[in-house]
């Protein structure tokens, strides 16, 4: 099978959580997986369904070839040419174990 390829490698980070001296919540990230792929943007709105989750806040997607991720989306972040996306939902389409589709929103710089 040909391969996605892609033109961009992103940083998927996984977000740990540990307690300070006074019991507040601490997140840190740690790189989990480099991914390359392509990254695009896509219009975000509450019409925009997958697999029966709305994905109401998306505003891209990057799609790569297939890696096994074992996080679940409020455990990872993305880091991709510099700006921070929040992920949304991860995507094994049809379970072909081909490609991965992640869907984003994008935090800032």
């Amino acid at each position: 099978m040909k391969k996605i390829g892609g033109n961009i490698d992103a940083v998927l980070q996984k977000k740990t959580i540990s307690k300070n001296e006074i019991g507040e919540s601490i997140e840190s990230y740690e790189t989990y997986k480099t991914l390359h792929g392509y990254l695009d943007f896509i219009s975000g709105g509450a019409d925009t369904v997958n697999a029966n989750a709305k994905l109401e806040d998306t505003t891209h997607v990057f799609v790569c070839d297939y890696t096994p991720i074992d996080l679940e989306e409020n455990q990872c972040r993305l880091i991709c040419k510099g700006k921070t996306y929040e992920v949304t939902y991860i995507d094994n389409p049809m379970e072909l174990d081909y490609q991965l589709e992640i869907f984003l929103r994008y935090m800032g710089d």
